[in-house]
């Protein structure tokens, strides 16, 4: 009997999505890039906030990682010269 070749799935890469992210408690200006949409965010940091009394982007921004393992924080910095 002739062996059958297993189809090869294409899948589609996820897209990268790039955030501002303007509500740190210590005034950070910041943005974070993560596979996430907008609207899986918006879910994850209400449940954050459930949980933090102050809101600091990089502590977001690593208790995404538990949902996106891709999610980086975006460091915004002068540059003088």
């Amino acid at each position: 009997m002739p062996e059958k070749k297993a189809k090869s799935v294409k899948t589609k890469p996820k897209k990268t999505y790039y955030y501002r992210i303007f509500f740190d408690d210590n005034e950070s200006k910041n943005y974070m890039k993560s596979k996430l949409t907008h609207k899986q965010v918006e879910r994850y940091l209400k449940s954050y906030e459930k949980t933090h009394e102050k809101f600091i982007n990089k502590e977001f921004v690593d208790y995404l990682k538990k949902y996106d393992r891709t999610a980086e924080l975006i460091e915004i910095s002068d540059i003088s010269y």
